[in-house]
């Protein structure tokens, strides 16, 4: 999560009273360094220094791409950590006094916010020179285009998949290899397991962040994208949270709560606490964020499968980070060297598929170091049927834990369902606020 780890996140508002003058990096070379990334007009790797900000959400998997650029080539990346909830503000107020970084990440969901401000330079032409421009997270590439311009790269991935605990599916009398195929076999597995092992209240059949917004984003949404729906019209203006199958998601979940298979924490989780409940033993069958595989007790058997649909289908929400150039960057031609390095085959697979981190490209979902466990090369799978939802009001609509869509959700899940279309309206109006 965004990310969607996810996290609570506020909502910032992004008030840049100014038009910047977007110092675009040209279409320049082909030249390329020792690890055989482009390296852009003159090849970028002058000794320069490159000054980057990144959010402390993706503070580590951005340290480890910067420590390994810098130990390889002559310009050196410095790398300033920004607290998460304060980062929106304080890109705005940089950008303001025109004192952006060279090089900035963002989690990709305010992405447009900050192209149609011309916070980003225009990469276009050095995109479309990288030979595995296609390769590149599409769902990540399609938030950063603004008006056929296209101003980020793929920086760090955090997808949505289902975990499920083998030995508390072995012994509650399910196939601890086969994982739900759809979310009504999710429901009875949690039941099941519920049912045969939870009578001394330590184990549960599942668990969610119920008064978390973006936890909500991240688990749910995927069923309804996995069904063939969407939730949202494309320019992100209209809500469709009030319709199948958006409806037949939250039935499903809310008849688990209700027959006691979540949980009871559930109701109250606000989100920093809800990615540490399956890591404990006790939760049967539960969808998290992708990146806490790798921090999952090394003795506890775990089984990886794609959210689906009510009734099939699967999809994952594609959260994380993107990075570009700044529009007022002093470097640009550097900073374009390293973001491009990043995406590279040397730093994809030596330092983000080494760290079990996913890659950015679809062409390296199985690579030497994710061939050897099968659950990692299917959430790089993911990556290519994932999806990455667009709206210019996101945050004051989706991720405010005072927005509208907790409120909607909160309703569906614990109070009356029937003001569903009366919160959809209000989620409207927030998404169409000027």
């Amino acid at each position: 999560m965004t990310g969607v780890p996810l996290r609570r996140l506020r909502a910032a508002s992004i008030a840049v009273a100014m038009s910047l003058i977007v110092t675009a990096c040209g279409g320049g070379g082909g030249d390329e360094d020792s690890s055989g990334s482009s390296g852009g007009a003159g090849g970028g790797d002058t000794g320069a220094t490159i000054t980057m900000w990144t959010r402390a959400a993706t503070q580590f998997a951005s340290q480890r791409l910067v420590n390994a650029y810098n130990a390889a080539h002559k310009n050196k990346v410095k790398l300033t950590v920004i607290p998460t909830d304060n980062y929106q503000p304080r890109i705005a107020a940089a950008a303001g006094a025109r004192q952006l970084p060279d090089v900035f990440a963002a989690d990709v969901i305010y992405v447009p916010n900050y192209t149609s401000q011309g916070l980003f330079a225009d990469i276009t032409d050095r995109i479309n020179q990288l030979p595995f421009k296609n390769s590149l997270a599409q769902s990540h590439m399609k938030l950063g285009t603004h008006e056929g311009k296209m101003y980020t790269l793929p920086h760090t991935l955090d997808l949505s998949v289902l975990f499920w605990n083998k030995e508390l599916y072995e012994k509650a009398g399910l196939d601890p290899e086969k994982g739900p195929k759809t979310l009504r076999e999710f429901a009875r597995h949690a039941t099941t397991i519920q049912e045969r092992l939870g009578g001394d209240g330590k184990i549960h059949g599942t668990f969610f962040g119920g008064n978390c917004p973006g936890c909500y984003v991240f688990t749910f949404w995927p069923s309804v994208w996995a069904a063939g729906g969407q939730v949202m019209n494309q320019d992100g203006t209209q809500a469709m949270l009030d319709r199948p199958p958006m409806i037949d998601v939250f039935k499903i979940w809310r008849g688990l709560f209700e027959n006691g298979v979540v949980g009871p924490a559930a109701k109250t989780e606000g989100g920093p606490t809800w990615t540490g409940v399956f890591p404990k033993g006790t939760i049967g069958v539960m969808p998290m964020p992708s990146t806490t595989l790798g921090m999952m007790p090394k003795d506890m058997d775990i089984g990886v499968t794609p959210i689906p649909g009510p009734d099939g289908g699967e999809s994952t929400f594609v959260g994380g980070d993107s990075i570009g150039v700044s529009a007022t960057a002093k470097n640009p031609d550097a900073a374009w060297h390293f973001i491009s390095w990043s995406v590279s085959d040397a730093a994809q697979v030596e330092v983000v598929a080494k760290n079990k981190d996913i890659v950015s490209r679809t062409d390296l979902a199985s690579n030497k170091y994710s061939a050897g466990d099968p659950r990692v090369v299917l959430i790089n799978n993911l990556v290519a049927k994932g999806v990455t939802p667009f709206a210019p009001k996101f945050g004051q609509t989706y991720n405010d834990p005072q927005g509208p869509w907790l409120r909607l959700a909160r309703d569906a899940m614990f109070g009356n369902a029937a003001n569903l279309p009366a919160d959809n309206a209000n989620v409207n109006k927030s998404l169409q606020q000027q």
